[in-house]
C-alpha cells in the first residue's frame, strides 16, 4: 500500500493507551499524515489557535482531519466541537468525532454542532483497524481536497484567495 502523506491530523484523545493504538492503526493503514496529538480539550484549542507551545506553524499546522474524543477532562469534546465551528478558519476542518458514547443525544448534538461523522470507537484492535482504513479510504483517498499543498483554512474565513 503506497504511504498517504499530504495531510495533517489533529487527534483530541485524553487516553493514552487509545492515542497509541490510533497511531498504530493510522500507520497500518499507511497513513504518514503529520499527526500531533493533543490530551484534552484545552490543549487542542491552544494547538488550533497557534499559542504557546504550539505558535510554530511549521512544527504545528493546522489539521485537515480532526479525530475528536467527547469523554475528555479540562472541556468536553462537544465544548471544542462547539469552539471549532465558531472560528471562521476552522468551517472546512473535517472533524470526525470518534467516542465510545453511543448516547443518542451526544450523536445529535456532534451533528448539530457541525460534526462531519460520528464513530463509536471499535471494540477489537481488529476493527480499529477497519475503521481507520475506512476513514483513510474516504477522507484522505476519495474525499477531494484543495489542489494548493499549501492550503491554508484560514483563507477562506479571510476572503484571501485568489479568484
Amino acid at each position: 500500500m503506497e504511504p498517504l502523506a499530504r495531510h495533517a491530523i489533529l487527534l483530541i484523545e485524553d487516553s493514552e493507551n487509545d492515542a497509541l493504538l490510533m497511531q498504530r492503526a493510522l500507520r497500518k493503514s499507511a497513513i504518514t499524515d503529520c499527526v500531533h496529538i493533543a490530551q484534552d480539550g484545552k490543549e487542542a484549542i491552544e494547538y488550533l489557535k497557534g499559542v504557546g507551545q504550539f505558535s510554530n506553524r511549521q512544527e504545528f499546522p493546522l489539521p485537515q482531519l480532526i479525530l475528536l474524543d467527547l469523554q475528555m477532562p479540562e472541556m468536553h469534546g462537544l465544548k471544542v466541537l462547539e469552539w471549532i465551528r465558531a472560528q471562521p478558519e476552522f468551517r472546512s476542518t473535517v472533524v470526525i468525532v470518534l467516542s465510545s458514547s453511543r448516547l443518542v443525544g451526544d450523536i445529535q448534538l456532534a451533528y448539530k454542532l457541525g460534526s462531519n461523522s460520528y464513530l463509536v470507537k471499535p471494540p477489537t484492535l481488529d476493527m480499529l483497524y477497519q475503521t481507520v482504513a475506512a476513514i483513510s479510504q474516504y477522507w484522505l483517498s476519495l474525499n477531494q481536497w484543495p489542489e494548493d499543498a499549501e492550503f491554508n483554512p484560514a483563507e477562506l474565513a479571510t476572503g484571501s484567495l485568489a479568484p
